[in-house]
């Protein structure tokens, strides 16, 4: 039975929704955990402590242990102290999910200068500022796990949803970068997709909505957090009682030896597009040293 007994987790955005499910469920299997909740609104207005602070009630009254904080993560203070107070409390982190975000919705061509930032500012920053302040501690710990909410509005896109998407692929470069600076410290860094009801949700979702329960996703989160997980740079999508794993694969691709004439021309590119595009043969490389590896014994056969 996996379990997070002597564990600390910092959750952000832990106030409802997705948040607060996996807060729960960490809690019930051990974890000491740092609810955080600025408790804005939908699109980023506002604060509201109770929201967090509602979280921590039910946990205790289940027996766990936590603590609200309700600093912003998208303030490079703010991220510092959600982790100091983890410190503070506790001792240590063990356990990171970046799971706080706004909603500033609007198509591409009528989107605000304010629209991109704020949403940039919580979704991308925040997640880059938290998880900057928990690292050296993870690192100096030798343990981590950190775990990164994407979406699938960024990974395959989604009409009216580009600040969003754009930040939300920025946290899965994050991930791919962090996967290899943690790997000889025990630090494993994965990424969710998840589909959920949550208040940010619900109109989306439309009819379906009752299947994607926040809870089915918190069980695949819960497993990236834990000690058992020995994998890293995962990305998943994860909804109404599913999981599967996405990754981007290199092709096989079209070559032809850059030495002399046999130079590649615009030509070459139009008439081998289904070499290069093909999907039947394809490697998923890990970081940028495999695509070299792919390419380094086709430039020596000379």
């Amino acid at each position: 039975m996996i379990d997070f007994q002597d564990r600390v987790a910092v959750i952000t955005g832990a106030g409802g929704g997705l948040g607060r499910s996996h807060a729960l469920l960490l809690a019930s299997r051990g974890a000491a955990v740092v609810v955080n909740d600025l408790g804005g609104s939908v699109d980023g207005a506002g604060a509201d402590v109770t929201a967090a602070d509602q979280v921590v009630t039910e946990i205790r009254a289940a027996g766990g242990e936590a603590v609200a904080e309700h600093s912003s993560v998208a303030e490079p203070d703010g991220a510092a102290a959600i982790i100091q107070k983890a410190i503070d409390e506790y001792g240590r982190i063990d356990v990171l999910i970046n799971n706080a975000g706004i909603l500033r919705d609007r198509s591409f061509a009528n989107m605000t200068v304010d629209e991109i930032e704020t949403v940039l500012d919580v979704h991308l920053r925040g997640g880059f500022f938290v998880t900057n302040a928990a690292f050296p501690i993870m690192k100096e710990q030798a343990y981590g796990r950190i775990v990164m909410t994407a979406s699938a509005s960024g990974i395959i896109g989604n009409f009216g949803q580009s600040n969003y998407g754009a930040a939300k692929m920025g946290l899965v470069g994050l991930m791919n970068v962090l996967k290899l600076e943690g790997a000889k410290y025990n630090i494993k860094v994965n990424t969710i997709a998840p589909i959920a009801r949550t208040r940010m949700t619900i109109e989306l979702l439309g009819d379906s909505a009752a299947f994607f329960d926040p809870e089915s996703v918190s069980p695949a989160v819960a497993y990236l957090a834990s000690e058992d997980c020995e994998f890293t740079g995962d990305i998943w999508s994860v909804g109404g009682g599913q999981v599967s794993r996405f990754f981007i694969g290199l092709t096989e691709g079209f070559f032809k030896h850059p030495s002399g004439e046999g130079r590649l021309t615009i030509e070459d590119v139009e008439e081998n597009l289904r070499e290069i595009r093909v999907e039947d043969a394809y490697i998923v490389p890990f970081s940028s040293q495999d695509e070299f590896a792919k390419i380094g014994p086709l430039l020596m056969r000379g």
